[in-house]
């Protein structure tokens, strides 16, 4: 009788505890209703739905809603009012990179910038351009000229505040130095992922898939995510680029940790 009383217990402990677990797993990881962005200013010359599909699955499955910005809705003033719209992860897929005002000299770089798909004039945004904020940026002689959004933009002519938004940017050279890094830190940003140097697009597109699902589906802290991205894709074949994260104690935190702290 006390056997027979004892296996029924353990029996039922042990399917609780395996619904416990079953619960805490489909629990959604943050507040519903929570957004997402996917900002692809490389749509026009170079689209890819399948990166879009991916990265728009995982944030869906880890309980986002996701807004996707494509081609010409990638204009300075789309950059200039994001923080407002109030996303908790922001996917850029942007040409991207240092600029230099002397394309002769190298060595008198003015900051890292991020491409728009808005072409440029002199005569527009005339205190962004004397300030550095904006700048004439190109791929090569051969692409027309766009407008490009430096680091004195996100801090002096961006809206509003990123209240913890997580910040991902594949393209090139984002964290060749840490001046876009920390200019979305300073505006509200908990951590800002992005690559040091320059990356092919097949490359990068692949490895942000990766970053993401360990970010998403197995819940990774950024420093563990970074690693076993690298792990998995490699460094650029071509560049020798490499994946990394700002500021340094964003490192610890899981995805939920960053975008709602008070929660977590």
């Amino acid at each position: 009788m006390w056997v027979s009383v004892a296996v029924f217990i353990a029996a039922f402990v042990l399917a609780f505890t395996m619904i416990s677990q079953r619960s805490q797993l489909t629990t959604p990881p943050i507040p519903k209703g929570t957004r997402a962005a996917i900002v692809d200013q490389l749509y026009a010359n170079y689209p890819n739905k399948d990166f879009t599909t991916k990265i728009t699955q995982e944030f869906e499955d880890y309980g986002f809603k996701v807004d996707l910005y494509q081609g010409d809705d990638i204009t300075v003033d789309l950059y200039r009012n994001l923080p407002t719209y109030g996303y908790k992860i922001i996917v850029f897929r942007a040409h991207s990179g240092s600029i230099a005002p002397d394309p002769q000299d190298p060595t008198t770089i003015i900051g890292t910038y991020l491409f728009t798909n808005e072409p440029y004039t002199e005569i527009k945004y005339p205190k962004e351009q004397l300030n550095d904020e904006i700048s004439r940026a190109r791929v090569t002689e051969n692409h027309p000229d766009f407008f490009a959004i430096g680091p004195k933009f996100i801090t002096h002519s961006m809206k509003g505040n990123f209240n913890d938004a997580v910040v991902i940017i594949a393209g090139c050279s984002c964290l060749y130095d840490n001046d876009l890094a920390q200019a979305f830190i300073q505006k509200g940003a908990s951590a800002y992922l992005a690559w040091d140097a320059t990356v092919n697009l097949d490359y990068v597109e692949q490895a942000t898939i990766s970053l993401i699902e360990n970010l998403c589906s197995e819940r990774l802290p950024v420093n563990k995510a970074v690693d076993l991205t690298m792990a998995t894709n490699g460094a650029d074949p071509k560049h020798g680029a490499s994946l990394k994260y700002y500021p340094p104690q964003s490192g610890a935190k899981t995805l939920k940790e960053l975008t709602h702290p008070l929660s977590s």
